[in-house]
């Protein structure tokens, strides 16, 4: 059974910084590539940011400079560090995992960036 587990989410005022975790099992991790994507309230769920297998990323053009994808892994996880944190970072936060043809979700975790 694959299962995707998001941490880390919560309240943090505007231009704090939070690490939410994605630990995976039920895959072979390292061969997936793992993906961080959000959805606001009333508006469509969006990549926040890409890890491929062999550790090339990429990020949406709102969260560059300010968040940084890594993986660990021994540890099947993959973090996103969050700093400089705005309000309109507000959202659920969640794990993807994609191979060539397989494709899972964590359930996601919800960031709130507010004063």
């Amino acid at each position: 059974q694959v299962q995707l587990v998001e941490s880390g989410g919560g309240l943090v005022q505007p231009g704090g910084s939070r690490r939410l975790s994605c630990a995976a099992s039920g895959i072979i991790f390292s061969i997936y590539g793992m993906g961080w994507y959000r959805q606001a309230p009333g508006k469509q769920r969006e990549l926040v940011a890409r890890i491929t297998s062999g550790g090339r990323v990429n990020y949406a053009d709102s969260v560059k400079g300010r968040f940084t994808i890594s993986r660990d892994n021994a540890k099947n996880t993959v973090y996103l560090q969050m700093n400089s944190l705005k309000p309109e970072d507000t959202a659920v936060y969640y794990c993807n995992a994609a191979s060539r043809d397989q494709d899972y979700w964590g359930q996601g975790t919800q960031v709130t960036v507010s004063s």
